[in-house]
């Protein structure tokens, strides 16, 4: 059993990234606001998911270099080179430090629903968890920031796990809501945010690097493939757990909802002090693991797109990370909220994530690199039909950025 244990670790950290504040709030609403109706749309991008992140872990094993590497390589002497970079850099910089911001708030909001804190002390909590979380990324080694993920992960599906019996959810709704893909009036913005939050670029450059530090040869793939499939599906099981609490309890009661905070203040009349204090505990799990892979995977893009020498342990690889964490930390604790900066980190992820799909396939096809580990039909297959939908995801973010839609 420990043997199996050793093999997980990049997949549980690439859960640990998507599944933050801003995918339980978005989970949470889209279950209060349209029940059980849009469980589908986790169900497919769970599995959209799990198939790139198996190309970008094979990728990371068998060239032993991080996504970013093997961009770089690729376009060695094209003109589009440092354009593409340029566009990489700021959209994950500009992205990933408006997330950090609202992974700073929300587990400082999971921290406030479990203790009823003043203000002051809600900015306490953001200021300790910038200090934790720049601790673990400047002291940790790969291997110790890899096992206080799999903890934080693995207490948040716990917690989770728990609420969501606890409400007593309509399993037979719950299973229709899987299996039966619609779109009710007014939900197909909610639909665009719950795939949009799992399957995000940065997660691509974030696997690949993860997974070449912790597997060395080819004959690693097979046990990287049930990482990847397992970590990212309870990552799935959880957003779909969080979406039938709220359609369970919010929906059914016909109360409303903004955030999984108010969820937490709703149950503990309803649903006794328990289900709070593990919905608390839940979102605060959720928004530290977010805290460290956000400047985690964007130290990775950064240092592999730009050549800069070394690994976790280098000082550049921990500037960049510890930056991300400072400027999240100011923006959540600023007087302008950084809604503006998350809508434009849409923009920039929606435009991101079909060009960073689109170079993973081209290096799965790529034989001189992968040989026979390359891509076979059927994974061209599943991976094009999800490059085309990210395509169209891309287009949709973008236009409600713009006030297009």
């Amino acid at each position: 059993m420990l043997v199996k244990l050793k093999n997980f670790g990049p997949g549980v950290i690439v859960t640990a990234a998507f599944i933050g504040p801003g995918t339980i709030t978005a989970c949470t609403l889209a279950g209060a606001n349209f029940g059980y109706a849009l469980l589908w749309a986790l169900l497919f991008a769970t599995v959209a998911t799990i198939i790139l992140q198996e190309m970008s872990a094979r990728v990371g094993i068998v060239t032993q270099k991080g996504l970013g590497e093997v961009i770089n390589q690729s376009l060695s002497h094209s003109f589009w080179k440092w354009p593409l970079f340029a566009l990489i850099i700021i959209a994950i910089c500009i992205g990933n430090a408006a997330y950090e911001a609202g992974n700073l708030v929300g587990a400082a909001l999971g921290i406030e629903a479990i203790t009823n804190t003043h203000k002051w002390i809600f900015r306490g909590s953001i200021i300790a968890l910038t200090a934790i979380g720049a601790i673990i990324l400047m002291q940790g080694t790969y291997k110790q920031i890899e096992r206080i993920l799999i903890t934080l992960v693995s207490v948040m599906a716990l917690a989770f796990i728990i609420t969501f019996f606890l409400v007593k959810p309509d399993f037979a709704l719950l299973f229709k809501g899987l299996v039966s893909p619609a779109i009710p009036e007014g939900s197909l913005l909610t639909v665009i945010a719950l795939i949009g939050t799992t399957v995000v670029p940065y997660n691509l450059f974030l696997h690949a690097s993860t997974a070449k530090s912790h597997w060395s040869t080819p004959d690693d793939i097979p046990k990287a493939r049930s990482d990847t499939i397992i970590s990212i599906g309870l990552g799935g099981l959880i957003a779909i757990l969080v979406t039938a609490t709220a359609a369970a309890s919010i929906f059914t009661l016909g109360l409303s909802v903004n955030s999984a905070l108010d969820m937490a203040i709703i149950f503990e009349p309803t649903f006794g002090s328990l289900s709070k204090y593990l919905l608390g505990i839940g979102l605060f799990a959720a928004g530290l693991s977010s805290v460290i892979t956000a400047p985690l995977a964007t130290a990775y893009v950064i240092s592999e797109l730009l050549d800069l020498k070394g690994d976790v342990n280098s000082k550049s690889f921990r500037l960049i990370s510890i930056s991300i964490i400072i400027i999240g930390a100011l923006l959540s604790m600023a007087n302008i909220k950084p809604i503006q900066i998350i809508i434009l980190a849409q923009f920039a992820n929606g435009l991101l994530l079909p060009i960073i799909a689109g170079f993973l396939l081209y290096a799965m096809n790529n034989r001189s690199m992968l040989g026979q580990h390359a891509n076979t039909k059927w994974s061209n297959f599943l991976g094009f039909s999800v490059l085309l939908f990210t395509a169209f995801l891309g287009v949709r973010l973008i236009a409600k950025s713009l006030g297009l839609y």
